[in-house]
């Protein structure tokens, strides 16, 4: 048996307009197989295939009938499946063996030859994982109907136990169909814990019987905006228990636990709008949450409060089978409880010194509860903050330190560090990126992560349990926005999870993806092309492209990996069209578009365009303005907080400066400017961070947008007033005079309106000189300079 991956020959029809090209392809699958090894031949798998299993063994018929279903759903073929104790030749036959060699938990053989397919496994959990293999196999090439797969021999298992992703359903609410996408996603994945996050300030999702106010007031909200602009009069939604019980039934199908988490002791608002004199501390009558962030809220300590958590929980185990019950214990702000003279009381009586050690004897208290029922706490990272509670276990995402702690003390431990596993971060630093955090996480960061850190003991490393993605919804109000930022950074936190670190690769990794963005575009999943999109660089500076009238262009993508193609007349590239090498010159006007190419000659991404004229080089649109000195740009913002549509225009704001940074704007002959710009809701919890959000001094009653030259600090050239009004979501021109100043300068630009109104966003600002058209010439939801795109999911050129 050869260990790790050897790769085969193939031929591919390039589809936009080419001949035949051969490369060197690896076996199309991800995760990575713990061993492979292909062979000549092939098999072909069409309407005569059989799928078989032998009769009574229903593990094998389980996995038998998701494969079947698969390769239905995603390339339209149908299969027979059959009870048949003699398979014929060329069948595909699933198989419990009890004598497997593969003797690991999950784990499996498949085998392809001339006689058919095997996949065997000990248990049903490596029968469907040997099925997902297989389907990976037959669908590689994206197309419809009959298809044909390499010879191979696979010996595979999992490294880990724990392959989460995290679903937060609060902050924006997933339907029933939604989450169930998503755990079809997982499955394909060969993930096997769904974190349900259920519960938070700005929702409660979850039915609970004894307690009917937790959905019928905890689980809506009325939105800023609300019936404005598209915006909901009322934003919510929840799960009846019979929901549950489907979505953990369907679940368990594809061998996913689903761990259920109540937030608690804090991000606990909507639990105590629902019920403010049974778990509220100080008597206040709070609405549901419409504040992204830190709430203020936190659960009482005394026994009402643990009562009606503890009625709570019953209700939960009764839904979820789950060992782990995950708690929260994240972002406790605990002024509540340092206010309050019962909890103080509370404190003096327990001999507790500190409100973090009040919050482990919380934790403590549900940990052993749940001991009690046969259930295992588990928590985030903050709940080691006073004392580590003797029966939790740790979920770590404030980095990996947590995790270390946790494991050398003898507990158990999950990792989802957000600088490699919060995939609500943008995936690059691009302008056509949708609303989420400004924070770049790349595909090769979440690649390179390694869960098991090197200073831990063998002994400490097998608390280790596993990993998981997080996926926070604030910013993520649509199905096709959670997709964009899932996929395809699921494949590789997939390989972390699943592959052994020997088989790793990160160039084999991208030779392997194009076969998984072809899959995702034949289920119509918008995954993020953002790896391998063409980005088109100016390397002149603008008073030299205006002056010479040509300006030099470079091309790259974020992984270096494909060929870029590109024109300057117009018309959209092809396979057949220049491959980049070097720079190359323009005369402008000129439109630049390119797109990239797998070595199989099927495109990586959807074409980009960039305008090389003077109406756009004075021009800087959302997503191309810098962060100033001081501050820091954080979120991509939608005009306000619950539209959906992936398409609108987006706001990058500093929640703490209100300021942006032209860069390089050319000055000379500019004397006016003209700025795009919104009103945005300020709807986010700072808690302590609130002292630091600046104030600048207004000189007129709605403040004015100030433009300073070099820095904040430097001449005024413009003041703008800002509107009057407070609708949210409300887009509006900004037009005045910019004082003369020559040759090229950073351009400061912030807000003085002040900081307990709304924010404001910049859609565009741009330089006009005196003979410039004084009308509008473009639209509010103009689309962002380097991002003349088809729809993100698209797979060909138009």
């Amino acid at each position: 048996m050869i260990h790790g991956l050897k790769t085969l020959r193939l031929a591919a029809a390039l589809l936009l307009g080419g001949g035949i090209v051969h490369a060197e392809t690896p076996l199309p699958l991800i995760p990575m197989p713990a061993e492979a090894r292909s062979m000549p031949g092939t098999l072909a798998i069409g309407t005569h295939t059989v799928i078989a299993f032998a009769p009574g063994d229903t593990a094998a018929e389980a996995a038998a009938t998701y494969f079947a279903a698969e390769l239905r759903r995603s390339r339209g073929l149908a299969l027979t499946v059959s009870a048949s104790a003699h398979a014929p030749r060329g069948a595909i036959v699933f198989a419990t063996e009890p004598t497997n060699p593969v003797d690991a938990r999950e784990g499996y053989t498949l085998d392809v030859d001339g006689n058919g397919v095997r996949v065997a496994a000990r248990d049903g959990a490596g029968l469907f994982y040997g099925a997902v293999t297989l389907w990976q196999l037959a669908s590689a090439d994206g197309r419809q109907g009959d298809t044909a797969i390499t010879d191979v021999a696979i010996r595979d298992w999992p490294r880990f136990a724990w392959r989460g992703l995290m679903l937060d359903v609060v902050r924006h609410f997933q339907s029933v169909a939604e989450v169930k996408q998503a755990i079809d996603a997982m499955a394909e994945h060969k993930l096997n814990v769904l974190h349900w996050h259920l519960s938070d300030d700005q929702g409660w999702r979850i039915e609970i019987k004894r307690y009917p106010n937790l959905t019928a007031i905890g689980g809506w909200r009325t939105p800023p905006g609300a019936g404005t602009h598209g915006e909901p009069d009322r934003y919510g939604g929840f799960y009846t228990q019979r929901q549950i019980r489907d979505v953990v039934a369907y679940a368990a199908a594809r061998h996913i636990t689903v761990v259920p988490e109540l937030d608690m002791p804090g991000h606990a608002q909507a639990a105590v709008a629902a019920y403010p004199d049974i778990v509220g501390v100080n008597g206040d009558r709070p609405a549901v949450s419409v504040d992204w962030g830190v709430n203020p809220y936190l659960y009482n300590v005394d026994e009402k409060s643990f009562t009606f958590i503890e009625h709570v929980l019953d209700e939960v185990m009764a839904l979820f089978p789950s060992t782990y019950i995950h708690l929260g214990g994240d972002e406790a702000v605990k002024d509540q409880w340092k206010d309050s003279r019962a909890v103080q009381a509370k404190m003096t009586s327990l001999n507790i010194a500190s409100e973090n050690a009040l919050q482990s004897w919380f934790t403590d208290r549900l940990g052993d509860y749940l001991g009690k029922h046969g259930r295992r706490l588990i928590g985030w990272d903050e709940i080691l903050e006073g004392g580590l509670p003797r029966t939790a276990s740790v979920m770590s995402w404030r980095g990996v330190q947590g995790a270390i702690d946790a494991a050398r003390q003898d507990h158990d431990v999950v990792l989802a560090p957000a600088g490699w596993m919060y995939f609500d971060n943008h995936q690059s630093d691009r302008a056509d990126e949708p609303s989420g955090r400004l924070s770049v996480l790349p595909l090769e960061r979440v690649y390179g992560f390694e869960p098991v850190d090197a200073s831990l003991t063998p002994e400490q490393a097998r608390h280790v349990l596993g990993t998981e993605a997080t996926l926070w919804s604030e910013l993520l109000p649509s199905e096709r926005h959670v997709q964009h930022a899932l996929f395809p950074r699921l494949d590789a936190m997939a390989e972390v999870a699943w592959s052994p670190v020997e088989v790793r690769d990160w160039k084999g990794f991208l030779q392997r993806l194009p076969a998984q963005m072809r899959r995702y575009a034949a289920l119509d999943i918008a995954a993020s092309d953002t790896a391998f999109a063409p980005a088109i660089h100016l390397d002149d500076t603008v008073p030299a492209m205006l002056d010479s009238g040509k300006a030099t262009v470079r091309l790259d993508n974020q992984t270096g990996f494909g060929t870029l193609r590109y024109t300057t007349d117009g018309s959209m590239p092809t396979v057949a069209s220049s491959a980049y090498s070097a720079p190359f010159t323009v005369s402008l006007p000129a439109t630049v578009r390119a797109i990239a190419i797998a070595p199989d000659g099927t495109p990586l991404a959807a074409v980009r365009s960039r305008i090389v004229d003077r109406d756009h080089l004075l021009t800087r649109r959302n997503g191309e303005f810098m962060k100033c000195p001081d501050g820091g740009l954080g979120l991509r913002l939608p005009l306000l907080p619950d539209l959906g549509d992936m398409a609108a225009t987006t706001y990058d704001v500093d929640l703490f400066h209100s300021c942006w940074l032209y860069p390089k704007a050319p000055l000379d002959g500019v004397s006016r400017v003209r700025v795009e710009a919104a009103r945005l809701a300020r709807n986010y919890g700072l808690a302590h961070e609130q002292s630091k959000v600046v104030s600048y001094p207004s000189k007129t009653p709605n403040g004015e947008l100030e433009i300073h030259q070099d820095t904040c600090a430097g001449p005024l050239l413009a003041s703008l007033p800002l509107p009057p009004g407070k609708a949210l979501g409300e887009r509006f021109v900004l037009d005045g005079d910019l004082a003369r100043a020559s040759g090229q300068h950073d351009l400061c630009m912030r807000v003085t309106a002040p900081i307990d109104g709304p924010l404001y966003g910049l859609g565009s600002v741009k330089l006009l000189a005196p003979n410039d058209p004084q009308s509008r010439t473009t639209p509010p939801d103009v689309v962002p300079a380097h991002a003349e795109t088809q729809r993100p999911h698209s797979r060909s050129p138009q």
